[in-house]
C-alpha cells in the first residue's frame, strides 16, 4: 500500500533485534509515521520526507560504516540513538549530516517520536548537555584547521572522504603521478603526499591502490 505524502517514512537500523524493536514499538502508533524495511536507491523515490534512526552504542568502525550507507546522497535524514559519543565523533556526526541525536536512556516514546518530527522538518536537534560540547568543538576545530591548512596538511572527516581526498584518488585512478596531480590541482607535491598518507592513515589502507578501490567501491568517485 502506498505510503501517503504526509506520513514519515521511518527506517530503523539496529545490530541488536530486541533494541530494533524496542524503537519499533516507540514509534508503531504514531499516526504521522510510517516504518518501512531499509530503502534502497532500486525502490525508486518515496513520498513524504524520509527519516532513518540509526541505533548505535558508540562510534566504531561497523556504526561509522552504517552511517556512511545511510547519509551517502543524502536522501535520509538521520536520528541518532547513542549510548556515548567521544568530542571527536560528535561533531564529527553532527558535521556529516546526522539531523538529531537522542540518548539512549533518554529514548522514551514522547522523545523518539519528536525527534523524528523535527528531523523530518530539516531541524538540527541535540540534547542539552551536548550544546555546549559542540559549540566548543567547533571553536577548537576551526583554530586546528586554520594552523592545518598553513602546513598543507588539513585533517579529512571522520567518515568518508573529504572533496580534496577525492579529488586526489580521482587523477589517481586515472593515471596520474604525484607530480602530475599537484600540477592539476595547483597543490604543491608535499600537499599531495600528506593528503594521501592522511586519508591512508585515518581509513587504515594499505597503499594508494587500495585507497583507489575503496573511493570506487564506496561511491566516492
Amino acid at each position: 500500500m502506498p505510503v501517503p505524502t504526509d506520513r514519515i517514512t521511518v527506517t530503523i537500523h539496529a545490530a541488536d533485534p530486541l533494541s530494533r524493536a524496542g524503537v519499533v514499538s516507540h514509534l508503531q502508533h504514531e499516526p504521522a509515521v510510517e516504518i518501512v524495511p531499509r530503502l534502497r536507491e532500486r525502490d525508486g523515490p518515496v513520498p513524504g520526507p524520509r527519516v532513518a534512526v540509526i541505533l548505535i552504542d558508540r562510534v566504531d568502525e561497523r556504526s561509522a560504516a552504517e552511517l556512511r550507507g545511510v547519509l551517502r546522497g543524502g536522501a535520509q535524514h538521520v536520528v541518532l540513538v547513542a549510548r556515548e559519543l567521544r568530542e571527536q565523533e560528535l561533531l564529527a556526526v553532527v558535521e556529516y549530516g546526522v539531523r538529531a541525536i537522542v540518548w539512549r536512556h533518554q529514548a522514551t516514546e514522547e522523545r523518539l517520536v519528536q525527534a523524528v518530527r523535527q528531523a523530518a522538518d530539516g531541524e538540527c536537534v541535540l540534547p542539552p548537555d551536548l550544546i555546549g560540547r559542540v559549540l566548543g568543538q567547533m571553536n577548537r576545530l576551526r583554530r586546528s584547521e586554520t594552523a592545518a591548512a598553513c602546513s598543507g596538511t588539513a585533517a579529512g572527516p571522520l567518515f568518508g572522504m573529504a572533496p580534496r581526498e577525492t579529488d586526489v584518488l580521482r587523477l589517481i585512478a586515472d593515471g596520474l603521478d604525484t607530480r602530475q596531480v599537484s600540477e592539476k590541482l595547483a597543490y604543491s607535491e608535499r600537499t599531495v603526499k600528506n593528503i594521501l598518507h592522511g586519508l591512508m592513515t585515518r581509513l587504515r589502507l594499505n597503499n594508494r591502490a587500495h585507497a583507489v578501490a575503496y573511493a570506487l567501491r564506496e561511491g566516492y568517485i
